[in-house]
């Protein structure tokens, strides 16, 4: 029987996965995210009773922005639609004897790290999460660290250049817009329009401004030079990010997780060879690595149910 459940709201999809007593998976599924929060938590009602049946025990649910102490998403500039909802108490309400916790879905996916997978006994460790944006989980001491809002973890929104792009938060130059699938695909069509990517534009059928993430890395991957610059540009951007990282917090390890993390090679080598110079006295700091995340895209789910039954 499972009495754990784990659900990971996307932009666009709902993964739930169900635990055993021991903490492994024995169930999952994944449905579209509604974009009207009555519905959503209709279906993600649904979505748990069709994963995991009768006799859960504990829900965790994480979600993509600023959700504070008391399960309310204050602010999430890719779900707008659930901004000031309290999913904790409606699921509640919902889901009667079921205990609720609802957190960010990147510091769900760092503890799922951190307790299971590539961070498993490290416990000073970051989770950096590469998907449209970037997100953040923070473990120390090994207890994930929450802040005083319960805000801790937007990595995403340090500003590394303020007079860079606009970002989706209201600010300009974030991290996020340079080291994201979307900060690629921005780069990419950058390149593009300058004609110094032609593999790239011809893989997205010759219109330089339909260029997309996904384009630099499979031109990257097949052994492109330019397409392989422009992905040593973005590694760049993202070192700097983790550089700085590293040097407010001290990490053991930092996991690299998210859909971007798929490109491999092409992107995690020129990342490492950068972080280095970007880390003060690298060399006094044993161990200090840049880690592929190990447990996929059930990474926030499953760190959704651990959080939800500890």
């Amino acid at each position: 029987m499972a009495r754990a459940v784990g659900v990971d709201i996307g932009g666009t999809k709902m993964l739930a996965v169900a635990l055993d007593d021991h903490g492994e998976v024995v169930a999952s599924g994944k449905v579209p995210t509604p974009l009207d929060a009555e519905v959503l938590l209709r279906d993600l009602v649904l979505l748990v009773a069709n994963v995991a049946g009768a006799g859960v025990q504990t829900l965790g649910v994480g979600v993509p922005g600023m959700v504070d102490s008391a399960g309310v998403l204050r602010r999430s500039p890719h779900l707008p639609g659930l901004e000031e909802v309290s999913l904790q108490k409606e699921l509640s309400a919902r889901l009667h004897g079921v205990g609720v916790r609802v957190a960010n879905d990147a510091s769900c996916a760092g503890w799922a790290e951190h307790t299971r997978g590539a961070a498993s006994g490290a416990d000073d460790m970051v989770m950096v999460t590469l998907g449209t944006g970037i997100g953040g989980g923070i473990v120390a001491a090994g207890r994930l660290v929450e802040g005083a809002n319960g805000y801790a973890g937007e990595i995403g929104h340090m500003v590394v250049d303020p007079h860079g792009p606009p970002c989706p938060c209201g600010r300009q130059g974030c991290w996020e817009r340079f080291a994201s699938g979307s900060g690629l695909g921005r780069l990419g069509r950058e390149w593009a329009i300058a004609g110094r990517a032609p593999a790239v534009v011809a893989l997205a059928g010759g219109d330089p401004e339909a260029v997309r993430g996904e384009h630099v890395t499979v031109a990257a991957a097949a052994g492109d030079g330019p397409a392989q610059d422009l992905m040593a540009e973005l590694a760049w951007w993202l070192a700097l990010g983790l550089g700085n990282l590293a040097n407010a917090l001290d990490p053991a390890l930092i996991v690299i997780g998210g859909g971007l993390v798929r490109a491999g090679a092409v992107l995690m080598e020129p990342a490492r060879r950068a972080f280095v110079e970007m880390v003060e006295g690298h060399n006094t700091r044993p161990g200090l690595m840049l880690e592929a995340a190990a447990l996929g895209e059930q990474a926030g789910a499953i760190g959704a149910a651990l959080l939800g039954c500890s």
